[in-house]
């Protein structure tokens, strides 16, 4: 098993030890909120086409340069643990900002099969099953009914993950499969699951609790869901969190982070100021 992976920041030694791609919310980016089609009634639309938050395209330059970094660092050492999943974490992160689903294929198969080689290979690291989840994910993103099959074992390799290691990206499979269980659709279809998206989403929070995503990802379920009491305790310890979190979170890897992290914090202080108005 590896160790436990906290580290505020993502190019420090520790690092190397665990994932630094700061998922959260960005994993409903990939397929959580894509409508898995009945055999009877195929989807209005194509999955790529449905609005979904995104991060900002100016940080498209940065994810690219890690990719090829990550690429030389793999070519040079193919046994190498930590190379072969950095490498399928660049292909996630940069698969975020994919412009169509040409790229985001070609990036997510990458990710994918160093992954899956790697979980061959050495199945008790817990980062290679959980960036094979989430390039299965952007995968996924491209599907149509064939996303169900993917989705499954997305949900399989991040509960590996989750075993070896919880902490993990600061509770990022814990937060992952609560996104999945939250935003897929319900059985039949899926396995879409209101009462596990719950117990994993508090659990991510319980597990690290100083990472503003986690509470991000709550906040934003209670207002789907229009819980309002645990919506204002989660509204106030993210207001409180945020100061430290901006000394704990910095340096250029966290950008992007902070300007999502920034844009949807303004956005749920709006939308839960509306709900909590009314009686």
């Amino acid at each position: 098993m590896q160790p436990d992976n906290t580290s505020a920041t993502p190019n420090s030694a520790a690092s190397n030890r665990g994932a630094r791609a700061r998922l959260g919310g960005f994993l409903a980016v990939v397929l959580l909120t894509q409508p898995i089609a009945t055999l009877a009634a195929p989807p209005p639309k194509k999955p790529a086409d449905i609005p979904m938050p995104t991060l900002s395209a100016k940080f498209a330059d940065t994810a690219q340069i890690k990719l090829i970094n990550a690429r030389k660092k793999f070519q040079a050492d193919t046994n190498s643990v930590p190379a072969a999943w950095a490498l399928g974490q660049a292909c996630f992160w940069r698969g975020e900002f994919a412009v169509d689903d040409e790229e985001r294929t070609a990036l997510a198969n990458e990710g994918i099969a160093v992954c899956r080689a790697l979980t061959m290979r050495a199945p008790t690291v817990p980062e290679g099953h959980y960036y094979l989840a989430m390039n299965l994910g952007q995968l996924a993103r491209t599907k149509w009914l064939e996303a169900l099959g993917l989705v499954k074992e997305l949900e399989r390799s991040m509960k590996f993950a989750a075993g070896m290691n919880p902490r993990l990206d600061h509770a990022g499979p814990d937060r992952c499969l609560g996104l999945l269980y939250r935003d897929a659709p319900g059985w039949p279809i899926s396995l879409g699951s209101k009462s596990k998206a719950r117990t994993h989403l508090l659990r991510a929070v319980e597990l690290a609790p100083d990472f503003p995503e986690n509470r991000l990802v709550l906040i934003e379920t209670w207002l789907m869901w229009k819980e309002k009491k645990p919506l204002q305790r989660e509204l106030d310890a993210l207001g409180a969190l945020l100061p430290k979190a901006r000394k704990q979170f910095t340096g250029e890897d966290w950008a992007a982070h902070w300007d999502d992290w920034d844009r949807r914090w303004l956005e749920v202080q709006a939308r839960a100021a509306e709900l909590l108005r009314k009686k």
